[in-house]
């Protein structure tokens, strides 16, 4: 029996970030994966498909995403290279609670250590409907390694996912259809900025047909059809032999400090089911890891941004309004919009909006404390990466008036809310 430090299984956003940062600590650290290190994010997600989203044609995007894909996999190689790290290229398995070795190896060479992270990532969730066998249907992945362009591409749910590859393969030439069940796409933005959103996809010649059940997808007449309904997490038959509580559909349960009910064992990422989200992983890597070695920080795992890369792009960060509404959170709403600012124009970048909440300005103790902020347009994610700095440390909307912004920038869009 080998023993460590700690042992994390899966090299994913959240993986070898652990292993990385636990490595510059000076713990030993032992971390498996039985794939491409890099996870889903890198190799078949994230990464590629902004390949895609910033690629011409097709065939760019086909050659190019290999490319970036190869240069970043040589990199997360370079971190896992650390004297600290060891790396097992096999799927790992849970011997016993605190016993982790390599599918089908001999216990002898398994690895034991008084810390362990769970970061094995998620799964497309497939809907459970006729006609899920048919070989037009793919999801994620399948789609970015279909070698032609297909002419016409139904696509079955308008979240993150089915968004981005639509609006990617309708500037690509594809005819794209997009079927979803709920009444407005991308249920985690506003209401308001999802439908301006999809209005202006549906101008550029994207079909949206909202609150729309698939009964067989036999009966779809595409050349090709993406299962874009989401993902699960990713749960192994072995969790069982560590004894922490998990469950198929949701994941393993965490607590605030993404530890298992088991003491030492800690699940981080997707597979927790909390935040779906590669940079969501990554700082939970960092927490746990300070955790297991008593060292305090103050991550705000509250305060959560994320980006939806169509085009043009979409972002949020906090609540929406609905949601403040349905809490009955005080609060006011201003409003700014892309065809005002003069970088906007300059670029031709003209539609956008913006929606930026925040405590009255009549509160005594809190006044116009900054809420969040939902927004599409060009670079949204870059403004809304602002407000969350802002809302990491407790700003008002006073005092982000006060703050000089350069001129001419997209940025100013925001102080232009405010103003």
């Amino acid at each position: 029996m080998n023993k460590t430090d700690l042992i994390i299984i899966g090299a994913g956003p959240g993986g070898y970030r652990a292993a990385e940062y636990a490595a510059k600590q000076g713990l030993k650290v032992v971390i498996f994966e039985g794939s491409d290190v890099g996870g889903t994010c890198l190799n078949v997600g994230c990464i590629p498909t902004k390949t895609y989203v910033h690629s011409a044609s097709f065939e760019e995007a086909r050659e190019r995403m290999s490319k970036v894909v190869s240069q970043l996999r040589t990199g997360v190689e370079g971190i896992l290279s650390h004297p600290n790290i060891t790396l097992v290229r096999d799927k790992a398995c849970f011997l016993d609670t605190y016993t982790v070795g390599a599918a089908g190896s001999d216990p002898s060479e398994a690895f034991s250590a008084p810390s362990i992270i769970v970061a094995t990532g998620s799964e497309t969730k497939w809907l459970p409907i006729p006609g899920r066998d048919d070989p037009r249907v793919v999801d994620s992945t399948g789609l970015l390694n279909v070698e032609s362009l297909p002419k016409r591409l139904c696509i079955i749910g308008a979240g993150v996912i089915g968004m981005e590859f639509a609006s990617v393969f309708h500037r690509f030439g594809s005819e794209v259809t997009v079927i979803e069940y709920l009444k407005e796409c991308l249920p985690a933005l506003d209401s308001d900025i999802a439908k301006r959103l999809r209005k202006l996809l549906e101008r550029t010649g994207i079909t949206f047909r909202m609150k729309t059940a698939v009964e067989n997808l036999c009966d779809i007449d595409a050349d090709l059809i993406l299962m874009a309904t989401g993902r699960k997490p990713r749960v192994q038959e072995d969790f069982a032999k560590a004894g922490f509580d998990y469950d198929e559909r949701q994941g393993i349960v965490v607590d605030n400090h993404f530890q298992t009910t088991v003491k030492g064992i800690y699940a981080i990422g997707d597979v927790n089911g909390r935040q779906m989200l590669a940079h969501a992983a990554e700082m939970q890597a960092v927490h746990a890891v300070n955790h297991l070695m008593g060292k305090p920080d103050n991550i705000r795992f509250d305060i959560m941004p994320a980006a939806i890369f169509t085009n043009p792009e979409a972002a949020c960060v906090g609540p929406t309004e609905e949601q403040l509404k349905s809490q009955a959170v005080a609060y006011e709403c201003r409003k700014a919009f892309w065809r005002a600012n003069g970088k906007a124009l300059a670029m031709g970048e003209t539609e956008g909006m913006l929606k930026l909440f925040f405590t009255p300005l009549s509160d005594a103790q809190a006044a116009g404390t900054i809420l969040g902020c939902h927004a599409f347009g060009a670079h949204a994610a870059d403004i809304v990466q602002e407000v969350s700095v802002l809302m990491c440390c407790h700003a008002t909307v006073a005092q982000l008036a006060d703050m000089v912004h350069i001129h001419p920038t997209l940025s100013e869009i925001l102080l232009s809310a405010v103003d």
